[in-house]
């Protein structure tokens, strides 16, 4: 399993996603799930996935190679998209055309064609957008309401950006959310791990403001992981207990 989400406010788009893959507890391996297509001035792109390897590897190759239009009898690349909504519509038609070749054989030997996506960046002359696309092709925008997206594993850590993450938050606010989203899910599933993947893009940059690997140690992220633990206890124990017990004692009262 991964654990994958894209937050998008007004300062700007954060993408994080693990390097976890395991075929059970004994075969646990790392790979890049964010991948960044950019090129300074023109457009930068961040793309995650989640689901069937074998299947991700080949949509990203298929976006570097070239997506065949079987019509016109050419290949089109994410460089050449004019605006983000043709560049989801890309991903959504490699993903089609790795199902075409391999998801009848795939069905056969009982492997699931599971997938998704996650597709945030800018293109000059347009705004920075992010968009999730589902195993079928299809795909959704991320709006101002719900300013975030997720794939994978994504329940353990979405009640913190339901809680935190708003629209009109700073960047920064933005990328400590988000880790500390991923630090929750790290704590409820042995399926996510480090090292994490970070991209932050700035609009208007057309240029990585930061792409950068958090690795086993690094001391911003283990800082983080113990002052949020720290936190959620002391908020624990500053709420009233509940009224409802008030005449229950406890078991270290009745051994006093």
């Amino acid at each position: 399993m991964t654990y994958c989400c894209g937050v998008l406010v007004r300062d700007g788009l954060v993408m994080i996603a693990d390097t976890r893959t395991n075929a059970g507890l004994d075969n646990i391996s790392t790979f890049r799930k964010l991948h960044i297509f950019e090129e300074p001035g023109h457009h930068v792109l961040g793309l995650a996935s989640a689901g069937n390897l074998s299947v991700t590897q080949s949509v990203v190759s298929l976006l570097h190679e070239g997506v065949e239009d079987h019509e016109a009898g050419e290949r089109h690349q994410l460089r050449e998209c004019r605006t983000m909504f043709q560049a989801a519509q890309l991903v959504g038609n490699a993903i089609r055309q790795v199902h075409r070749v391999n998801g009848a054989v795939m069905e056969q030997s009982s492997v699931n064609f599971d997938v998704s996506f996650l597709l945030g960046g800018q293109i000059a002359g347009g705004p920075l957008r992010l968009f999730m696309i589902y195993s079928a092709g299809n795909f959704i925008e991320c709006t101002q309401d719900t300013p975030f997206l997720q794939i994978g594993e994504h329940k353990y850590g979405k009640p913190v950006l339901d809680r935190a993450v708003v629209y009109d938050m700073e960047i920064a606010e933005a990328l400590k959310s988000s880790l500390i989203s991923m630090d929750s899910t790290m704590r409820s599933n042995l399926g996510v791990g480090l090292p994490i993947d970070v991209l932050v893009v700035t609009p208007d940059t057309l240029r990585s403001e930061l792409a950068f690997r958090i690795e086993p140690g690094e001391p911003y992220f283990h800082d983080l992981r113990e002052r949020w633990s720290a936190a959620l206890r002391a908020a624990h124990a500053s709420i009233p207990r509940p009224p409802y017990l008030k005449d229950v004692r406890t078991h270290a009262m009745t051994e006093v």
